[in-house]
């Protein structure tokens, strides 16, 4: 069975990552790509329309295996007392009951999409206990929302919370999602959780991600705080916050490195750069090369020939 996703972006290479990002693929598949357009300008900069690139990722999945079908058996009236109870469902998000009070939100957002180049989009907006929530239908530009690693759509997020909480009092939580990123991007985040959690566990070797976004940190904090043997703290300021994954303290590696690590625990606040094992450097612990022999200024002489020094002929030297 091939699974597929559609990216579309400026360049190739941001529809390619695109495409992965919706595709959402297993760590271990096999992922393909194939370039269905490619991005075209205007003419001198003037005549035309722009038209981004699309690619489409895929990868082959395995055949889903059906189920055996259960027997049928003969009907029996459980006591009311046994009867498990039923787990409650979760309350269905709420549609906003004036649509007229987001009217100025919407044209906003949609200000928003025009400067991507996005003229069609639907947008609705629904009730959640900590604020609102968007809902963005935008066909199949959709890759050109989200952005590399969902950069853009956090982008949007953020503008569109200052304007509706603009000199408003209650603080209200936005969240704009599309196609489902967000839950895909959240499945994504704790299976890296989990594969660089095992990574720590084998080798004791402190893993350090690449910056995140605090809503994307949660999600990885919350995700080894349910791993036996890890722990995680966050290091560095501003965008280039990021996570660190280390080995709890009274836990020892599977599979300790020999090597020793290139990163040591420095206490709670970060790390700091080792040479392994030993303070030694590795051009100090070799060994000494041997002297090598003096060089003989007469090792070449056999190969022209002895040298004899001149006589200086005399009067008695004739006789």
């Amino acid at each position: 069975m091939i699974k597929e996703a559609i990216g579309v972006g400026k360049t190739p290479e941001e529809a390619l990552e695109n495409a992965k990002a919706t595709l959402n693929a297993p760590f271990e598949a096999d992922v393909k790509f194939e370039v269905l357009e490619m991005p075209k300008k205007k003419t001198l900069g003037i005549f035309g329309k722009e038209t981004p690139a699309k690619v489409r990722a895929y990868y082959e999945a395995p055949d889903p295996v059906e189920a055996p079908k259960p027997v049928k058996q003969a009907p029996t009236k459980p006591a009311k007392a046994a009867a498990p109870k039923a787990e409650a469902a979760p309350a269905p998000k709420k549609p906003v009951a004036n649509p007229e009070a987001f009217a100025g939100t919407e044209k906003y957002i949609r200000s928003i999409l025009k400067g991507l180049g996005i003229d069609e989009c639907s947008i609705s907006f629904c009730e959640e206990e900590e604020g609102i929530a968007i809902e963005l239908d935008c066909g199949e530009n959709y890759g050109v929302v989200i952005g590399r690693r969902g950069e853009t759509l956090d982008a949007i997020q953020y503008l569109v919370r200052l304007y509706l909480n603009k000199g408003k009092e209650n603080y209200k939580r936005v969240s704009i999602n599309i196609g489902n990123y967000r839950e895909k991007r959240a499945e994504t985040l704790r299976e890296l959780a989990k594969r660089n959690a095992a990574k720590v566990l084998r080798n004791g070797r402190n893993v350090v991600l690449d910056p995140m976004n605090p809503y994307e940190r949660r999600i990885i904090h919350t995700a080894i705080q349910e791993i036996e043997g890890v722990e995680s703290h966050s290091v560095g300021s501003d965008s280039e916050r990021k996570v660190v994954i280390t080995l709890a303290e009274g836990f020892k590696p599977t599979h300790p490195d020999s090597r020793g690590g290139r990163y040591n625990r420095g206490g709670k606040g970060g790390y700091n750069r080792g040479r392994g094992n030993g303070s030694r450097s590795a051009a100090s612990s070799a060994p000494a090369a041997p002297a090598r022999s003096p060089r003989s200024d007469l090792s070449n002489a056999t190969r022209y020939g002895k040298i004899e020094p001149k006589k200086v002929v005399t009067e008695e030297t004739a006789e």
